[in-house]
This record gives C-alpha cells, sequence and structure tokens, in this order.
C-alpha cells in the first residue's frame, strides 16, 4: 500500500503544482477580480481554490490510472500535458492580462483539449476518463463565467 501511495504521489503533486505556480502568478489580480461585475450563478471566491484543488488530484489520479494501465497512453498523456498548459495560461491571460474575450477562446480551446484527453483516457482506461468528467463540467461553468465577465465589463 505504502509503495502504491509512493507511485501515485508525484502524479497528484504535478498537477498541483501547475496550479499553485498559477495561482502565484496571479495573486495580485485577484484584488482587480473582486471589482468585477460578475454574471449570475458566481460562485464566492473561496470556492475556486476548494473545486481547482479537487479537479487537480483527480487529474493526477487519473493519469496515473493511464500510466500503470498497462496500456500505450502517449496521446492520452501529450494531451494531458497540453491542456494542463492551457490551463495554466488562461490564468495568465484572464486576471493578469485581463484579456476577457481571447480568455474564452482560449477556454474553448482548453475546453477542446479536455476533451481529447478524456476521449484518450478512455481508449486506456474507462475508470480514468470518468475522473477527468468533473473538469470537463467545472470549465463548461468557467465558460459561462468567462463570457459572463466579458460581456459585464
Amino acid at each position: 500500500m505504502k509503495s502504491q501511495f509512493r507511485d501515485l504521489l508525484p502524479f497528484l503533486l504535478f498537477p498541483l503544482a501547475v496550479g499553485a505556480v498559477s495561482a502565484l502568478f496571479t495573486t495580485g489580480s485577484m484584488e482587480a477580480f473582486a471589482d468585477l461585475c460578475l454574471p449570475p450563478l458566481s460562485p464566492p471566491g473561496w470556492v475556486f481554490p476548494v473545486v481547482w484543488t479537487f479537479l487537480y488530484l483527480l487529474m493526477g489520479f487519473a493519469a496515473f490510472l493511464v500510466v500503470n494501465s498497462g496500456k500505450c497512453g502517449n496521446n492520452a498523456l501529450f494531451f494531458y500535458l497540453l491542456q494542463l498548459f492551457f490551463n495554466f495560461m488562461w490564468s495568465i491571460w484572464f486576471f493578469n492580462c485581463e484579456w476577457y474575450l481571447f480568455a474564452f477562446f482560449w477556454l474553448v480551446a482548453l475546453w477542446l483539449l479536455i476533451f481529447a484527453t478524456i476521449r484518450s483516457f478512455g481508449m486506456v482506461s474507462p475508470a480514468a476518463a470518468n475522473l477527468m468528467l468533473p473538469y470537463l463540467a467545472w470549465v463548461t461553468f468557467a465558460g459561462y463565467l468567462n463570457l459572463g465577465i466579458y460581456f459585464l465589463n
């Protein structure tokens, strides 16, 4: 059991680190975010780090399942890493640059990459694909929020 957790740990820490570095790069811009007009259904600010932490853990566990499935998952891991990069950059475009419309289109690309990751994970490990579904749902909701912020500001 300890050995399995030791093998899993890097997979959990990697997406958490991506999220943490992204949060560090966008820390100062959260004050400006607080002044924005937000669309209906916008959750309170404390919800975002809680949800993202959970989603990053799910992503990491999904990647662990793919890598340890014994099947070739090179395309799956390519899409996984590419979507993590897009995830990281979205925060910079949205929060630091305040390019809300550009960030929305970037988010659409991220959504497509998550979908491609889910499909490729599904060919290797259906459980891994299912673990990515809450992430896709959250990014869909984030798209609504992003576009709403663009129109309201």
